[in-house]
């Protein structure tokens, strides 16, 4: 059975160009440009792996989503896939300890991302070779 990702992102080209990767690669993908679209999704799959843009309708809206994913499927990992730091300036380190205990993520990738390094971190966190 496929794996199901979900892919939320406001940039309608870059969600087709990451659903076009992950199916290639064997994946079953679903995809939203907004929050609420994701949150109506969430109600009938449950993701297996989900890639989150941080900033869609409001500046948290990504991390907003993490967090009700993480209360519907525990366990489900995150990517956080942003674009923040060029916009803010700001930088989040999902594998500090302090921000691991409010950065809803099991990994950030600032944008823009080379597609070998998602797809590796996909199959790294989803336990495939």
């Amino acid at each position: 059975m496929k794996k199901k990702i979900l892919i939320v992102d406001g940039d309608f080209v870059l969600l087709g160009q990451l659903k076009a990767m992950l199916e290639s690669a064997g994946y079953d993908v679903v995809t939203a440009e907004e929050r609420r679209t994701a949150e109506e999704l969430l109600f009938s799959i449950k993701p297996d792996l989900a890639i989150l843009e941080l900033i869609l309708e409001e500046m948290d809206s990504g991390f907003v989503l993490g967090y009700e994913i993480r209360k519907l499927y525990p366990g489900t990992p995150i990517i956080i896939l942003t674009s923040v730091l060029g916009k803010t300036g700001l930088s989040f380190d999902a594998q500090n300890p302090e921000a691991r205990s409010w950065v809803p993520a099991n990994k950030i990738i600032d944008k823009p991302a080379r597609p070998e390094q998602l797809l590796e971190e996909v199959k790294k966190l989803l336990h495939e070779p």
